[in-house]
């Protein structure tokens, strides 16, 4: 059975796409905690970040430049944002797929949760 995510990457379910690419898709958090909340995905699965094998670690790479770039168009990058990979049940990982979020346009205070 597909996630949420497969099924937006598959574009079997809508989602507000603000960025997208051969190797990953950025959206609108559909739940935000803040007045910009965005899901960076890598389009192939990848359960969490143990799950990533030393031939994919790539990706990281990859998505951390995606960041820069919806920071930089989302005009986050003056005045700060979290970055948050929740990873596991402890974690806070609602979706058995890895995905990163990018949380701003207000003050965040510490700790989170």
């Amino acid at each position: 059975m597909k996630s949420i995510f497969e099924k937006i990457i598959d574009h079997e379910l809508s989602a507000e796409i603000i960025y997208e690419d051969g190797l990953s898709i950025v959206i609108k958090d559909i739940n935000p905690i803040s007045p910009k909340h965005f899901l960076v995905i890598p389009k192939k699965k990848y359960k969490n970040i143990e799950s990533i094998s030393s031939n994919d670690i790539h990706i990281f790479s990859h998505l951390f430049s995606i960041i820069q770039k919806v920071v930089a168009q989302e005009d986050l990058d003056e005045n700060g944002y979290r970055v948050v990979i929740n990873n596991g049940e402890y974690g806070g990982q609602t979706i058995d797929h890895l995905h990163i979020h990018i949380i701003g346009g207000r003050i965040l205070r510490w700790p989170p949760g």
